[in-house]
């Protein structure tokens, strides 16, 4: 047999091989990532058939047209140099594919989220108003009657804790 076909033979080999192996690896393992895509089983393993079968025909499509070869094979070494030209122009083909899939898929995803996604609230209409403290007083708390400054007294500081006279009431608020 003619040297160039058995490079054609091991071209049509290895492309075929290569070719199933990374569609079922892809259809195996993409099938988590198109169920969160879709949201839906039944959906994302209909899409998945549909991929693979696209996959084979552009990948094999490509394999065939891209077999020929015009110029005379004449030695081992110069049909390894072609198959190895060949193989990798197949191995790119593939990971082009991938990628774009991988792409587009993921777009859509995003976009399927963001309309699932709730809505930022509305912004406010105003602003409620902030009490003016004079310069110096500070808040000790916020009160219905409005903040009340703290006295300084003669005596010097006072413990912590409630002090008489300051403070909320013990009655309870009116409405």
């Amino acid at each position: 047999m003619d040297i160039k076909v058995w490079m054609y033979v091991i071209y049509l080999a290895v492309s075929v091989g290569l070719t199933i192996w990374v569609a079922r690896a892809l259809s195996r393992n993409g099938q988590v990532f198109l169920e969160e895509v879709f949201a839906e089983e039944r959906l994302a393993r209909a899409v998945n058939s549909l991929l693979v079968v696209g996959f084979y025909l552009l990948n094999l499509g490509y394999v065939t047209v891209a077999m020929k070869h015009p110029d005379p094979v004449d030695s081992t070494s110069q049909a390894m140099e072609e198959l190895s030209l060949k193989i990798g122009l197949v191995l790119l083909v593939l990971g082009a594919l991938h990628f774009f899939n991988v792409f587009a898929l993921g777009r859509y995803r995003r976009n399927r989220l963001r309309q699932l996604a709730t809505h930022p609230p509305l912004a406010p209409i105003g602003r409620l108003p902030m009490p003016s403290t004079p310069p110096g007083s500070h808040m000790v708390g916020a009160y219905p009657g409005g903040p009340q400054p703290t006295v300084a007294h003669p005596a010097g500081p006072q413990p912590a804790g409630p002090q008489p006279g300051v403070g909320p009431t013990n009655n309870p608020p009116t409405r």
